[in-house]
């Protein structure tokens, strides 16, 4: 089975929930923990791509150097990735963020628009760039448009082209046709971006997965534009759940959204509808009610909750057995003190 290749978008499509003011401090913070979540790919820069910081779009408390660059400085295993959309950045803008540490860029365009991304994708080539082919609002053509759509940027020596649901429109049989279709027609890679307005995500992400798509994004805790993406910590649970192979790994990709975004996100008052005691009691298998007393003991033997319940659920608790819990944390404990 081929690994997936996940791309977690929270540092650019997320820097719509915040107004685009991240920090490099920010950037910093998160990045490092994706990075150690291994997370393939780490993308970063306005949430409009390079350059979007305008009247227009909103500007953005700092530029896409600085917030590269300072990603750049952490990372040590992700690669780093830009977007741009041709009309509002140019190739010199690629060239300078590629300068500052950029190894991936995607290169969007409306569905039916691509070869205004001809030049944009062969200058990134001859960079050395990982090159995406970016497909925006994909809803809005039939599967022969965007087959022919796809082809053009292969041409134009694309590495990898996405399916992009940037208004979360799209249905799983409109997903699945669709990458079905490119899938069959193109050469190389082939992947999907969701947004959740219809709270379609995850059954989105995976739709595209069944299709054959093996470039898949995310956003921690679902941050993003509109209703937000696919949340990243979610979209592994599911995919652990499901058997796919990929490169991350669970608790640490919580840890990125319970910890490091969620400390970025409380010093500037926000805060999400990230439920991670929901996730991981419906990863185990357990009842939501366990939470609380596996809580409890967790802290009293020092252990970590998200093992407890995993243990729990291996154990196919069922209510009226919280009793265990107590046992399953004294034992960890016991093992993590040998």
């Amino acid at each position: 089975m081929i690994k997936l290749n996940l791309v977690d978008t929270t540092l650019r499509d997320g820097s719509h929930t915040v107004s685009h003011q991240f920090t490099p401090e920010d950037v910093k913070t998160v990045a490092s923990a994706l990075d150690a979540a291994g997370i393939d790919i780490i993308e970063v820069g306005h949430g409009d791509g390079l350059t979007g910081s305008t009247i227009n779009y909103g500007f953005g408390s700092h530029t896409d150097v600085e917030l590269i660059r300072a990603a750049a400085s952490v990372i040590k295993k992700s690669k780093l990735a830009s977007l741009m959309i041709p009309g509002i950045a140019t190739v010199e803008d690629m060239k300078i963020a590629h300068d500052a540490g950029i190894q991936v860029i995607r290169i969007a365009t409306h569905c039916t628009e691509a070869d205004v991304s001809a030049q944009h994708i062969q200058e990134a080539k001859k960079m050395g760039l990982l090159t995406i082919g970016f497909l925006m609002m994909a809803h809005l053509c039939t599967v022969e448009q965007i087959v022919e759509e796809a082809l053009k940027m292969e041409s134009y020596g694309a590495d990898v082209v996405y399916c992009t649901d940037s208004a979360g429109a799209m249905l799983p049989i409109d997903v699945t046709e669709k990458i079905s279709a490119i899938k069959k027609s193109v050469k190389i890679p082939v992947g999907h971006h969701s947004h959740n307005n219809l709270g379609l995500a995850i059954g989105n992400s995976l739709a595209a997965i069944e299709a054959g798509a093996t470039y898949v994004d995310g956003s921690l805790a679902g941050l993003g534009a509109g209703a937000g993406n696919t949340p990243t910590e979610t979209l592994v649970a599911t995919l652990n759940k499901m058997g796919y192979q990929h490169h991350a790994d669970l608790f640490s990709t919580m840890d990125a959204s319970t910890k490091a975004l969620q400390s970025v996100l409380a010093a500037k008052g926000c805060k999400t509808n990230l439920d991670a005691d929901a996730l991981i009691c419906g990863y185990a298998g357990c009842y939501s009610s366990f939470m609380l007393h596996a809580k409890r003991a967790a802290a009293r033997f020092d252990v970590d909750v998200r093992e407890v319940l995993m243990e729990c659920g291996r154990r196919k608790a069922v209510g009226g057995q919280e009793d265990w819990i107590i046992e399953i944390a004294s034992t960890m404990s016991r093992k993590t003190s040998a």
